[in-house]
């Protein structure tokens, strides 16, 4: 793993190299098979929480607990107050304590810190620079993970490739259509963003479907189109969910909010409202290669996605969600067992 000052991060899967990916893919699949005797009892990781979470939060506590370490959850909310993440910053504002403080001080308590920060929500040019997650790298002394932050989700994308692999087998010319869904709430890009850039790095063909105006962010389109050339394989945007579809093996369903319209609840409420026909069915999967479907949950039945195709056969919502246990004890084992062992 790419280090910073010495200490491996995950803040995005660029911090991995090809080589570390495949192993850490490995590992997450032996330890699902209860193949790996690794564990990680003293061990303690500190679960910072800026956002809600459900999956995220369960999967790591269980993750840890049955390796034998122990979590200390901490939520925003409720349990600590808002911090500056700003350098430099004159602190005469809401925030009484600075990142670099906190994170220097909880480094002394836990292995290694997972964070979700909390997004700015009125300007993407602000947002997009992961400026929060980016000072928790910087200033931690133990490994920091990125629990979701405005570009990128790494351990969605961990626990996606799992998934991939396991109903797939090599991923080397798949074909994923990754379809914008209609939603009341639409979700950040991160997920999308990780999951697509992982796919194409995998080998994969990658066609992305969504209505105008709810087009990618401009570096992650830059970063994709140089992933498929250096990977020999192709990578398409913008085009419709049929043709996204055809021919696809796996067909990920996704909302995400509209850049263009980023801070701006009343236009984003009303582009959205314009927006018809993006429903995941039965008609538009069977276009698909045998197609199976997935999807990072919560998913709003019967808006994103039918319910016949999330009970039935096709799904792999589950197993998708089940995965996140065994990629993070994964990740978990990979960053903190060197300590464990010694």
């Amino acid at each position: 793993m790419s280090a910073r000052a010495t200490i491996p991060h995950l803040v995005s899967l660029q911090d991995l190299g090809d080589r570390e990916l495949e192993d850490l893919l490995d590992l997450s699949l032996r330890i699902k098979r209860r193949a790996s005797p690794f564990r990680l009892e003293g061990k303690s990781v500190g679960l910072l929480f800026f956002r809600p979470s459900l999956r995220t939060r369960a999967s790591f506590e269980a993750a840890m607990h049955q390796l034998g370490g122990s979590v200390i959850h901490l939520t925003a909310a409720s349990d600590f107050w808002e911090l500056e993440s700003q350098e430099g910053a004159r602190m005469d504002g809401k925030a009484p304590e600075h990142v670099k403080d906190a994170a220097q001080v909880l480094s002394r308590y836990v292995n290694a810190l997972a964070i979700r920060p909390a997004l700015g929500g009125q300007s993407w040019s602000v947002d997009r620079r992961d400026t929060v997650i980016q000072s928790w790298a910087r200033h931690a002394r133990v490994p920091v993970i990125n629990m979701e932050s405005a570009m990128g989700h790494p351990l969605q994308a961990l626990a996606d490739l799992l998934t991939m692999r396991e109903t797939l087998g090599e991923l080397q010319g798949k074909e994923l259509a990754i379809t914008w869904t209609h939603s009341t709430t639409s979700a950040s890009s991160a997920v999308t963003n990780s999951l697509l850039l992982a796919a194409l790095r995998a080998g994969m063909k990658v066609r992305v479907a969504h209505p105008a105006g709810y087009e990618l962010d401009d570096q992650v389109l830059g970063e994709a189109a140089g992933m498929a050339e250096s990977k020999r394989t192709s990578f398409d945007t913008g085009m419709g969910a049929a043709e996204a579809i055809q021919g696809a093996h796996i067909v990920y369903a996704r909302s995400w909010q509209s850049l263009e319209d980023y801070g701006n609840p009343t236009l984003s409420a009303s582009r959205r409202a314009r927006t018809s026909g993006w429903t995941i069915d039965e008609a538009l999967m069977k276009k698909g290669k045998d197609a199976r479907l997935m999807h990072a949950m919560p998913v709003r039945r019967n808006v994103e996605v039918t319910d016949e195709l999330l009970d039935g056969p096709r799904s792999l919502v589950y197993e998708q969600a089940e995965n996140r246990l065994h990629s993070q004890k994964a990740l978990l084992v990979s960053l903190l067992r060197e300590k464990a062992a010694g």
